[in-house]
């Protein structure tokens, strides 16, 4: 489980801010020169090298308008059209502060609300150099949908986190979360998650230990549990291409996805292309190309459903 924001998630390229996994950490995770430990990073991340091999489904047109309207302020547009789901505008706007912690501007405040009135909060506070706090808000259309704040703490080689997610107290009921990670050495970190659920009808705590070995070129991440398993096994074979392997089972749907995944990246040629298949019968690829000189990046991508004889085509277009 990566996020109570989504207490499952699929394979595919995801975009931050609300995704189910947050961005790549800025704290160093890499091995220091002085011989100790590093910090093993969130357990978010755990999959994150795989994950981002696959492809982000897209269905429909769409357009996306960057405009950086400050060094602190970003705010972009996005308009999509589909046959098949919903149609809609979504305006996404970013406040950016920059710590003493990190040479570069981190996302402080961001909201994104949509045309069905739909609104994604999120709020980043860097207490110290070792403590940062989170809020997240989701609103689907009046409706509050979710509420979660988090602390972590990164130790010099170990990371600590805590999440309250929709506390309500007329109903009895909320989500405790969490999360620990202990680099045992320079490639290998253990852990785990411990979900804790309370209401009116039911009670109940899900453990799930975690394990990750990762080599320069390769890192292979297990979660198991009482949920389930999520096993994953990301390869770079060069700096073109980088390939994928996702196993996932739960004991709730009785169901497993196997998944393959690989990236294939043409400098010259400045494109980017995403392919994946899976168990389910599932292929698709998406190509992103740089439309040099201009500011833009053209998108493409497919996706089959052999065993539901379903097919989605997607055409997007970024600006900025």
């Amino acid at each position: 489980m990566g996020s109570v924001l989504a207490l499952s998630s699929s394979p595919g390229h995801q975009n931050w801010p609300f995704s189910t996994e947050p961005p790549l950490s800025r704290w160093d995770t890499h091995p220091r020169k002085d011989g100790r430990l590093p910090n093993p990073g969130s357990f978010h991340s755990l999959h994150r090298s795989c994950k981002d091999v696959f492809p982000h489904q897209i269905e429909g047109v769409k357009m996306i308008i960057n405009k950086t309207l400050s060094s602190f302020f970003k705010v972009s547009h996005s308009l999509h059209l589909s046959a098949v789901s919903p149609s809609y505008y979504r305006f996404h706007v970013e406040h950016l502060q920059s710590d003493d912690y990190s040479k570069d501007k981190a996302p402080a405040l961001i909201g994104e609300m949509d045309s069905s009135g739909s609104l994604n909060a999120h709020a980043l506070l860097h207490l110290t150099e070792r403590v940062r706090a989170r809020t997240v808000f989701q609103t689907q259309q009046s409706q509050f949908v979710t509420w979660q704040f988090e602390t972590e703490y990164r130790g010099s080689d170990f990371t600590a986190a805590v999440t309250v997610a929709n506390p309500d107290i007329l109903r009895e009921s909320v989500i405790l979360v969490a999360h620990f990670l202990q680099s045992v050495s320079s490639g290998l970190v253990l852990g785990g998650e411990l979900v804790y659920h309370r209401g009116r009808a039911e009670e109940g705590g899900i453990l799930t230990l975690a394990g990750q070995y990762s080599r320069p070129n390769w890192v292979a991440t297990l979660n198991a549990g009482k949920g389930g398993a999520h096993a994953s096994y990301y390869h770079r074979a060069n700096k073109q291409i980088q390939v994928g392997v996702e196993f996932e089972a739960s004991t709730r749907t009785q169901e497993t996805t196997t998944s393959f995944g690989y990236q294939m990246e043409l400098p010259e040629a400045n494109m980017v292309f995403r392919g994946m298949i899976n168990s389910r019968c599932i292929i698709g690829g998406v190509l992103e190309k740089r439309l040099s000189p201009l500011p833009a990046t053209l998108i493409m991508g497919a996706f089959v459903n052999h065993r539901g004889d379903k097919l989605q085509v997607g055409l997007g277009v970024t600006v900025g």
